[in-house]
């Protein structure tokens, strides 16, 4: 049914400082934002009022997407600590060691 299935697995994401990334862009667009209203007369003359708002709504959404990373980040923190702290299980067919 697919022209192309995938021939081997995809790799595991990758992991870095993502509430930093999200954080760094999320302050570009509320500064490109601030930059481009005192030329908003310019850009309405011009049909353009779409880049202001634009900015306004990346910045936004991003404000959204650090809320979710610091959360996603803390749950990852508290499953890793509790697998640290969970006690190994044994079976019943297991010797103890």
């Amino acid at each position: 049914m697919a022209k192309w299935t995938p021939k081997h697995e995809a790799p595991e994401p990758l992991e870095g400082p993502i509430v930093a990334t999200i954080t760094g862009g999320t302050i570009i667009w509320f500064v490109l934002f601030v930059v481009q209203m005192p030329f908003y007369g310019w850009f309405d003359d011009r049909d353009l009022t779409w880049w202001v708002w634009t900015c306004l709504a990346g910045g936004g959404l991003g404000l959204i997407g650090i809320c979710y990373v610091r959360s996603r980040d803390a749950a990852i923190k508290r499953a890793q600590a509790a697998a640290e702290t969970a006690e190994p299980v044994q079976s019943e067919d297991s010797e103890p060691v």
